[in-house]
Formats: C-alpha cells, structure tokens, sequence
C-alpha cells in the first residue's frame, strides 16, 4: 500500500512540475501574452478532446497569472482566443 501511495505521490509532483516548468518557460519568453498563449493552447486541447492537455494548460495560465506580474489578464480576450480556436477547429474538420 505505501508503494502505491509513494508511486502516485511521484507522478503528482512529476505532473505539477511539468505545468510549473512550463508556465516559467512561456512567461520568460513572452510575459505579456504567456497567459494568454496558455489559454489559447488550452481551448485548442479542449476543442481536439484532450482533456488532459486541457487541464494542463489551464494549470499552466494559472500559475502564469501566480508567477508573473506583467502577465495580461483580459476576460474578453480570453473569450476571444476560445472563439478563435473553436471556429479554426470547425473550418478545419468542416
């Protein structure tokens, strides 16, 4: 039981390390926009049915929007890239 307990503890940390490392990666290439670019990858796996990119990327503009001050946060432009994604995903299989 404590091997299955230690084994799901390090892919919890392997998990939350990955989304951390990206997160610090898009954020010093661009801080601006990183929150954004992570929600529009975010959309793009939520509208492919990848769910676990999904989840991932949305963990990765959370932590943009914990790490990096200069990061944009607009609401209506994040509603913007989802319509943007939605609408290139649906040209595409159209």
């Amino acid at each position: 039981m404590i091997a299955i307990l230690r084994r799901w503890i390090l892919q919890r940390r392997a998990v939350r390390r990955r989304w951390q490392e990206d997160a610090r990666r898009l954020a010093a290439g661009d801080p601006v926009n990183a929150y954004y670019e992570a929600q529009r990858r975010a959309a793009r796996s939520r509208m492919q049915g990848d769910v676990g990119e999904h989840w991932h990327w949305a963990k990765v503009a959370s932590e943009i929007a914990r790490i990096e001050p200069r990061a944009a946060m607009d609401f209506e432009v994040v509603k913007a890239i989802a319509d943007q994604e939605c609408g290139e995903i649906r040209s595409r299989s159209g």
